[in-house]
Parts: C-alpha cells; structure tokens; sequence
C-alpha cells in the first residue's frame, strides 16, 4: 500500500533466531516430504511459487522495461482498491496503483510462469530464482556489521550440519521443485538447452552474503570519506567464496555447503581491510540507520493525497508554470 516504506530492518535477535527457524522449516519440509506423496506438494508449491514469481519478476525488470517504452507511450494510470465496511468505518484492504507499463511487464513476466509450470526449466527456474534474490536484498536491512556476523555466524553452523551432518538438506534441495535455488547445468556443452545434470545454488547463499555487503557499503560516508572500498572487498570476496566452494565441489564430488566458504570469505576479507586502515572499532560501532547516504533522497513525511495520479501530475505542471515570488519563512515554518 506504501511504496515509499523502508525496508525491513533485521536486528541482532533476529539474526540470532534465524538460524533456529530456518532449521525447524528445513526439518519440517523434509518429514512433509517423507510423509505425504511428493507430487502432490510440488504441486501445490509450483501453483504458490507460480503467482510470486510472475509478480517478483514484473518487479524486478521494470526498471528496465521502461528505457524500451517510446515517449509518445499510452501509459494509462489504474488503481486496485478494495475496501471493507462502509462510511467511516471503511477499512482499506487492498489499495494498489499502476499503469500500463506495469501491465505489459506482468504479461511478459507471465509468460515466463506459464513455460515454467509446464516445462519447469532450468532458465525460468533461474529468472524466478533471480528475481526473489533481487526482491529479497531490496526488501531486507542489516543495520550494523555486528548484525551481519551473528547471522552469517549461526547459518555457517546451520548450513556445515544440516549438509555434512544428515542427508536433510541435499533431499530437500533435490525434492523441492520450486525456484529456491539456481541451477548450472553441468552438460550443457552435450545436451544444450535441454541439460538435466545440475549443480545447485541455494538463494539463502546469494541473498545473505549479499545483505552482509551492502551492510558494509554505507560505512565509509559514516567517517566522511566517499570510498566504496569495503564494497568492492565484499563483492570479491563472495567470488572468491564461491569459486573455492565450487572447486572444493568438483575435488570431492559431494555436495557443500556454500556458507561453509562464503561466510569466513565475506566476513574475513572487509575485516582485513578494516585492519589495514585502523578503523575496526569504527566498523563495528557504525549504525546505518542514523546515517543518510549521498544522492539518497528519503521522505520523513507522507502527505495525503487525492484524484488520480495524471490530474495530481496537472496540477503540478500549472503550479510550477505560475510565477510566484519567494517569500521569507519563519524558522518554525521551516
């Protein structure tokens, strides 16, 4: 309903818990898949997993899509409302604006749902799984370093037991036919398009390292110093993370939990650098949330507003046309 919310910020308890419930929903999953017929509930989860994909997609590529559409586009502006009661007592359930664009975005993005649900291939499996990656690190903040480490910290020891420990992890990964993780096709060279011996990439492994290193990008501006070094260490260092865990793979020919690599790669390299330049301390007492990037525009105010968006946006072009003189404001106006 709010499009200007700010994302969700994960604070240290739950960085803490996140492990604990991340194991029980892995356990749970595997007994569901022990107990009741597996077809079934790929089924039900293709159906689940068919509606967010096509809307996470649309999301993702819009952006995008727009720098395609031509000027003289007939972009027309619809709203989605859908309220309950009457008089005051109406209650705004569901209350969604968009225009044309937004349409052709969700019809390409349907196309690509309906060749998932009935091929299930491995590229609209990886655009799907792309998608909730991307809409994943939007939606979600770390607001410190120290964050970052308890969370990376307790999924290392999640991902090092439920992979090495037991078969739970590498079953579910094979059973689950839904886009949560990224598939390499192996034969591609023999077999093309059609490839059916994969390699997996679990999206928890791109989207929690990758919150780490956006927790570290904001840093610098916080000791006055435009660098995106920390950045920049965290992006090679995942490489470096995911290039060992792949070899290490190919060496054994088991499976590996990518964290297992990730998270001393991801938490170590920034550390070092953070050695090197004498501001450890500083890294770890940095809280984002009390800091406003450069070039990042943030509202602190919500208006109200009324009428459809193309009569707003007239109304606006009559009043920035109409000359007016500046007038001196009192400091509690302001």
């Amino acid at each position: 309903q709010n499009s200007s919310e700010m994302p969700e910020t994960i604070t240290s308890r739950d960085a803490a818990r996140f492990p604990i419930v991340a194991s029980c929903t892995l356990l749970g999953l595997y007994l569901f898949f022990k107990i009741f017929s597996q077809e079934y509930i790929n089924l039900l989860l293709s159906m689940y997993f068919f509606v967010l994909g096509i809307l996470a997609l649309s999301h993702t590529i819009s952006p995008m899509m727009n720098r395609f559409f031509p000027a003289n586009f007939p972009n027309k502006q619809y709203q989605l409302l859908f309220t309950q009661g009457s008089g005051e007592s109406k209650e705004e359930i569901v209350n969604y604006e968009f225009d044309t664009k937004d349409l052709v975005c969700l019809a390409l993005s349907s196309v690509v749902g309906v060749w998932y649900l009935l091929r299930k291939h491995w590229i609209a499996n990886n655009l799907f799984g792309l998608a909730f990656s991307l809409n994943g690190v939007e939606l979600l903040h770390l607001n410190n370093v120290s964050t970052g480490c308890i969370l990376l910290g307790g999924l290392f020891i999640y991902d090092v037991f439920w992979v090495f420990g037991t078969n739970v992890m590498v079953t579910v990964a094979k059973s689950f036919e839904a886009p949560i993780k990224l598939v390499f096709p192996q034969d591609l060279l023999e077999k093309g398009l059609e490839a059916d011996n994969f390699a997996m990439l679990g999206l928890g492994d791109i989207v929690i390292p990758d919150l780490r290193s956006l927790g570290c990008a904001p840093f610098p501006y916080s000791l006055k110093k435009n660098t995106h070094t920390y950045f920049y260490t965290s992006f090679v260092a995942y490489i470096f993370g995911l290039g060992l865990t792949i070899f290490i793979m190919h060496i054994f020919k088991h499976a590996q939990p990518a964290l297992l690599y990730l998270v001393p790669a991801c938490i170590g390299f920034p550390l070092l650098v953070a050695l090197a330049k004498g501001e450890v301390t500083e890294m770890f007492s940095y809280e984002s949330s009390a800091e406003i990037l450069p070039h990042t525009p943030r509202l602190t105010h919500f208006p109200t507003v009324s009428g459809s968006p193309a009569s707003l946006a007239d109304s606006m072009q009559q009043k920035l046309s109409c000359p007016r003189r500046r007038r001196q404001q009192s400091p509690s106006a302001m």
